[in-house]
């Protein structure tokens, strides 16, 4: 090999060598640098905290948004979501867009919608049938005494009858008092003779219509007009605000004020959903509940009165008060369901409402 060969290797080898051992100690003295300039300043923020994660409330009715269940519902909505300061977000699904009425306690049992504001009624076919007690006929005579029961320990009692269903019973919610309607005039209890007339799944209202001679065929709420249309029922019982929200004085030609039975709902939730709410925000829903309930029982009267008026004005259909005669005729037929009923709903409870409810 060349001698100038050789010597040019070994050269480059001992540049390379030489080369690599420089920039070890330059890192290390770099690092050693660094490390002393972090640690005499300021140290790296921590990052931030993540955002706890919204709270959806999937809540779901059967009637119109302008009806006072469905105004009540938007009120606890907005009232929700400006407490918990969006930790919270309700979804409103009304006309049982989400869930229909028959579907909605199994839907609410599965956690699938977290609150419904169903009809008292709406409990008999779960097993708990004492709730089947609001149904029956003439057993409040006003708000006052509506009221006495709701809200004082006999309804708190019944609420908790609901968590062995996996069900929470908040509140209760209103509507007033039902109207009868019907293609035909209704002045006395033979005028229902032969009335294939809508009902709730509650054995006491089957035992109401038959009381009063006509027959009572279960159907959704929501399915009640077309119903009437096509002549599948002839009539149905309701508040006037649901009557006239629903556009049934389109299909019903006539609406007689019996004032008979109790149009209510019970607020409720998902159990494990409710209890596994982090204990503020519990808090806040319960004040947004109450706040809501207590403007639903306002707008309840206010819209009823609404919707007799509109319907008056609208001319579509006609409106009757029973006389003090046919009042007293109303309760003659309808009053021994009471009697009827105690078996299924109980006799202690009906008593206790009754007595309360004085």
């Amino acid at each position: 090999m060349p001698h100038c060969a050789y010597f040019s290797s070994t050269n480059l080898l001992n540049f390379y060598v030489k080369t690599i051992m420089q920039n070890k100690c330059l890192l290390a003295a770099l690092a050693t640098c660094f490390s002393v300039n972090v640690a005499a300043g300021t140290p790296a923020p921590a990052p931030a905290p993540a955002e706890p994660p919204v709270i959806v409330i999937k809540f779901s009715h059967v009637v119109a948004m302008d009806a006072p269940k469905g105004q009540a519902a938007e009120r606890f909505k907005a009232t929700a979501e400006k407490l918990t300061k969006g930790r919270v977000r309700v979804e409103v699904y009304p006309m049982s867009t989400l869930v229909k009425g028959d579907d909605e306690l199994k839907a609410l049992q599965a956690n699938t919608v977290q609150m419904l504001a169903p009809s008292l009624a709406t409990f008999g076919p779960i097993g708990v049938t004492d709730f089947e007690v609001f149904d029956l006929p003439y057993i409040f005579k006003n708000k006052e005494s509506l009221y006495a029961v709701t809200e004082g320990p006999i309804g708190k009692s019944m609420l908790a009858k609901l968590d062995d269903k996996g069900i929470v019973g908040l509140a209760y919610w209103d509507n007033g008092f039902k109207v009868m309607t019907s293609n035909k005039p209704i002045r006395t209890p033979a005028d229902f003779k032969g009335q294939k007339m809508r009902a709730q799944a509650s054995k006491v209202i089957d035992a109401q219509f038959v009381a009063l001679g006509a027959t009572p065929v279960k159907m959704n709420f929501t399915d009640s007009y077309a119903g009437m249309k096509s002549g599948v029922i002839d009539g149905s019982e309701n508040a006037p605000s649901n009557v006239y929200t629903q556009k049934m004085d389109l299909v019903q030609k006539n609406v007689t004020y019996t004032n008979h039975a109790y149009a209510g709902y019970a607020v409720v939730a998902n159990k494990k959903f409710w209890d596994g709410l982090p204990p503020d925000i519990r808090a806040f829903l319960v004040t947004a509940l109450r706040d809501a309930t207590n403007y639903e029982k306002v707008i309840a009267g206010l819209d009823n009165d609404r919707s007799t008026d509109a319907m008056k004005k609208a001319g579509r259909t006609a409106l009757y008060v029973p006389t003090a005669a046919e009042d007293a005729a109303f309760r003659k037929a309808m009053l021994p369901v009471q009697q009827q009923m105690e078996e299924r709903v109980g006799k202690g409870l009906i008593d206790s409402i009754n007595k309360a409810a004085r």
